[in-house]
């Protein structure tokens, strides 16, 4: 099948390429809808407004300024396009979050857990220095953070599930325990995850969730986003048939997280 729509695109709004690069490149992709969903943390921790400053990741002061821009290309473009946000999330931060979310207003909202014991979930040299106990216990306040992002009822989309398994140190742990506590909460609730395809074409190569992940999600009758988490017009249009493959091979037709 082809993909009809891309509902987790990154623009220069945060780490991705300027809005109109990216457009081009979804109508190059033959999509018909198209969800910018920049990255936006509005946790006072220290770490996080650091973070903020030294990244540029700005969202919640520059939301309405992109929001200016998407209105002036939908305009002019045949494409759907939707003005969203990927937060992160932390429990200690839901209060922050939903009164950001509650004033903003975006179409849709995707929550991802970026963030373990003080840094990254990506950060390799981090999580090298854990030991094999150290890191079981990691993944799983991983999966409880996931858990209260569902219960949460903040976001209309759970981002890339599984993600820690893009990081080696961290790949393995996942337990059938903490596929079955992730796929009950999201049964409960409205929250949809989705299957992101960032890194199916690079070192990784697999889509997010994961096989076994997604099977299980899909046994309680989980209905999926599709999302390719591009942040270069090449990620879009190469991950864009990679994610429509997917969907494909594992029987799933994608749905909206408008729906």
């Amino acid at each position: 099948m082809s993909l009809a729509a891309d509902f987790h695109v990154h623009s220069n709004y945060s780490d991705g390429r300027p809005l109109p690069f990216m457009l081009a490149a979804a109508e190059e992709a033959g999509l018909d809808e198209v969800g910018f969903a920049d990255h936006c943390n509005v946790s006072p921790a220290f770490e996080a407004r650091l973070t903020k400053k030294e990244f540029g990741f700005n969202l919640d002061v520059t939301y309405e300024r992109r929001r200016d821009a998407i209105e002036a290309f939908r305009e002019r473009l045949g494409l759907t396009i939707h003005d969203a946000v990927e937060m992160d999330y932390d429990p200690d931060d839901e209060a922050a979050i939903a009164e950001f979310l509650d004033e903003a207003n975006f179409d849709y909202a995707i929550g991802s857990v970026h963030h373990l014991d003080g840094t990254s979930i990506f950060d390799r040299e981090h999580f090298a220095a854990k030991t094999e106990p150290e890191c079981r216990d990691l993944v799983d306040r991983y999966y409880e953070n996931v858990v209260a992002l569902v219960d949460s009822g903040l976001f209309d989309v759970l981002g890339h599930v599984d993600g820690i398994e893009r990081t080696p140190e961290l790949r393995g742990y996942t337990t059938d325990d903490h596929r079955a506590m992730v796929a009950d909460a999201l049964v409960e609730r409205d929250t949809r995850p989705e299957i992101n395809g960032g890194r199916v074409l690079r070192d990784y190569g697999e889509l997010h969730p994961e096989p076994s992940f997604l099977a299980a999600l899909d046994e309680r009758g989980v209905e999926f986003v599709p999302g390719t988490d591009s942040h270069r017009p090449d990620d879009l249009t190469d991950a864009v048939p990679a994610l429509a493959e997917g969907f494909d091979d594992a029987g799933l037709e994608a749905v909206s997280p408008l729906a």
